[in-house]
C-alpha cells in the first residue's frame, strides 16, 4: 500500500508538472502568435524616437567600439554620423530606418562584424511570408551578373548564364557598387558581398531599392544582341482554400541529428588518389573535438597522403575550434592575437541596451586588464602558445579551399598555416580580415524606440605575425577565380584544380 500510493503520489506529482509545462507552452505560442498578429510592418516611428535611438546607438559605438576608427578617420566617422542623423527629416518604418540610415552608416566603420538586424517582432511577422520580389537570381563576381535562377519559371529567356548589364537603366559595375555600400566588410574585403549578393540578389535588391511593378533589365542573348526586356515583379499567388493548422504553424520540420552534424562537417575519401576531402562550414557546432580527433586519427591510420579541407562556407565562430584545427596541422608554434583589446572594461552606463548584460560586463572585466596604451588587453590570447599536436598531426600535403565567406575565425585559421611547407591556400581572398578583426565577445544592442538590433564586437584583434593593415582579407597561393564556363556547366572549378593538382603531384 505505502509503495502504490507513493508510486501514485509521483504520478500525479508528475502529471502536474506536465500539464504546467504544457500550459505554459501553449501561452507562450499563443502570446508569440499575438504578437505577431499585432506587429505593424508600416508604422511609422516619430521623428523624435528615431533621432533618440540613433543618438544612443553613436554614443555606445563612440564608447565600446574598438575597431571604429580603424579604417576611417574619426572626423570623416563624425561626419557620416552628422550625415545620416540629418536624413532622418521625418517618420519612418522600422524598415526604412534600418535599411536607409543604419545600414549605410555602419558600412563605413568596414567592421564585418558590425551589422544590423531588424527588430525580433518584425523577424517573427516575416517568417511565413513569401513578400514580392525582383525575380532573378545571380552569381555576382567583379562587374558581372550571370543569371542562376529564375522565379517565374515559365520564363524562356532568362535563363541559367544570361548576362544582365544593367537593371533600371543602372549598369552593373554602378549596381554592384552602390549596394556594396549597404553592406559591412572587414577592411576593404569586399569578397565577402559578391557572395551575399550571389546568394540572394532579390533580397538585398528589395531592400535596398524598393520595389517596382516592372523592372527594365538589359542583357544579353544567346546570340551576343544587346536587349532589353520589362519584368513584372514576381508575387506568389496563395492558395487560399489551404489553411495553416495550430499544429502545423507549432512544429516545424524536424532535423534528425546527424543531418546537422552532416551540415556542420564531413569526411569523403578518394581512395585512388589518397585523399581525404574535409568540409567545414563553421566553428561554432557539430561536436568538432570529437570529429576532429576522429578524422585525424583515421587520416593517419589510412596513411592518406593528401587533406583537401574545404572551408569556403565556413563564417566562423568559436577561436577555440579553430585553434585545435590549426594544432593538428601547423607544423610550427603560433598564438591568436599580437594584439586583442578593448576600449572600456564596461558597458555602463548602457548596459540595459545590451543583450547578455551580465555575461560581457563580466567578460570584459575578468578577461582584461588595462595596458600602458590605456586599453584593456585579452592577455591570454596576446601570450599564449600554442603547439602544433604530436598524436595524430597531419605531416602531408593540405589544400585549403577559401573564398569571401571564409570569415572571422576561419580567417585567424588562415592566417596562422599560411605560407608553411606543404600548405596550399587555393580560391578566392577571404571575407575575414588579414591584419585582422574585432569580434570575441559580440553583443547586440538593441535600441529602446524601434526594437532594431545592431551587433557591437567589444575586442579589435591584430592578427600573430600580421600583415601590413591594407585592408584586405587573406590572399590564396593558388588564385581560381569565377569560371563563367564552370557556372554554365554546374562544375566546382576550385575543387577540379586543386584535384588535378594532387594528381600532378603524384605523377
Amino acid at each position: 500500500m505505502i509503495n502504490f500510493f507513493g508510486n501514485m503520489h509521483l504520478y500525479v506529482v508528475q502529471f502536474r508538472w506536465r500539464t504546467i509545462l504544457f500550459i505554459c507552452c501553449t501561452i507562450i505560442f499563443f502570446s508569440s502568435c499575438k504578437v505577431t498578429q499585432n506587429y505593424n510592418p508600416n508604422k511609422n516611428y516619430p521623428k523624435q524616437q528615431l533621432q533618440k535611438d540613433y543618438t544612443l546607438l553613436r554614443n555606445i559605438l563612440q564608447q565600446n567600439h574598438p575597431a571604429l576608427y580603424w579604417y576611417t578617420t574619426k572626423d570623416s566617422m563624425d561626419y557620416y554620423f552628422d550625415k545620416y542623423y540629418g536624413t532622418i527629416k521625418d517618420s519612418m518604418t522600422e524598415h526604412q530606418y534600418g535599411w536607409k540610415i543604419l545600414a549605410p552608416l555602419l558600412s563605413n566603420i568596414h567592421c564585418g562584424h558590425t551589422s544590423f538586424l531588424m527588430s525580433k517582432e518584425y523577424n517573427k511577422w516575416v517568417a511565413d511570408k513569401r513578400l514580392p520580389s525582383f525575380p532573378l537570381f545571380f552569381k555576382v563576381w567583379n562587374d558581372t551578373l550571370a543569371v542562376t535562377a529564375n522565379l517565374n519559371r515559365k520564363d524562356s529567356i532568362f535563363k541559367r548564364g544570361i548576362i544582365v548589364t544593367a537593371i533600371n537603366g543602372k549598369k552593373t559595375s554602378s549596381l554592384i557598387a552602390d549596394m556594396f555600400n549597404y553592406l559591412s566588410e572587414d577592411g576593404y574585403a569586399n569578397n565577402i558581398n559578391y557572395i551575399r549578393l550571389s546568394g540572394n540578389f532579390p533580397y538585398y535588391h528589395r531592400n535596398i531599392y524598393g520595389l517596382r511593378k516592372n523592372y527594365d533589365v538589359e542583357y544579353i542573348d544567346s546570340t551576343g544582341q544587346l536587349k532589353q526586356l520589362r519584368l513584372p515583379v514576381f508575387e506568389l499567388i496563395k492558395d487560399t482554400t489551404k489553411k495553416a493548422t495550430i499544429t502545423q504553424l507549432a512544429k516545424p520540420k524536424k532535423i534528425s541529428k546527424q543531418q546537422r552534424f552532416l551540415t556542420a562537417r564531413s569526411l569523403a575519401v578518394d581512395t585512388i588518389n589518397s585523399t581525404a576531402i574535409v568540409t567545414l562550414n563553421t566553428f561554432s557546432n557539430g561536436r568538432l573535438r570529437k570529429f576532429f580527433r576522429q578524422t585525424f586519427r583515421y587520416i593517419r591510420k589510412a596513411n592518406i597522403k593528401n587533406v583537401v579541407l574545404d572551408i569556403r562556407s565556413n563564417g566562423g565562430g568559436k577561436i577555440n575550434a579553430s585553434t585545435l584545427l590549426t594544432k593538428y596541422v601547423s607544423k610550427k608554434s603560433f598564438k591568436i592575437a599580437d594584439t586583442a583589446y578593448a576600449v572600456a572594461r564596461s558597458l555602463k552606463p548602457y548596459t540595459k541596451y545590451v543583450k547578455g548584460k551580465l555575461f560581457n560586463n563580466l567578460g570584459l572585466f575578468f578577461f582584461s586588464k588595462k595596458g600602458s596604451d590605456g586599453n584593456f588587453h585579452f592577455g591570454h590570447w596576446e601570450r599564449k602558445l600554442y603547439k602544433p599536436k604530436t598524436h595524430n598531426h597531419f605531416n602531408g600535403n593540405l589544400y585549403v579551399l577559401t573564398n569571401g565567406q571564409t570569415f572571422s575565425a576561419s580567417s585567424l585559421f588562415c592566417n596562422a598555416i599560411k605560407g608553411q611547407q606543404g600548405i596550399t591556400l587555393l580560391g578566392e581572398e577571404t571575407g575575414g580580415g588579414w591584419h585582422g578583426n574585432s569580434g570575441i565577445l559580440i553583443p547586440d544592442i538593441k535600441l529602446p524606440n524601434t526594437g532594431l538590433r545592431v551587433r557591437l564586437p567589444l575586442f579589435r584583434l591584430v592578427q600573430y605575425n600580421h600583415v601590413a593593415k591594407t585592408g584586405t582579407g587573406v590572399l590564396p597561393d593558388v588564385v581560381v577565380p569565377t569560371s563563367y564556363d564552370a557556372l554554365l556547366k554546374g562544375i566546382d572549378k576550385k575543387m577540379v584544380v586543386v584535384m588535378e593538382m594532387i594528381k600532378g603531384n603524384k605523377q
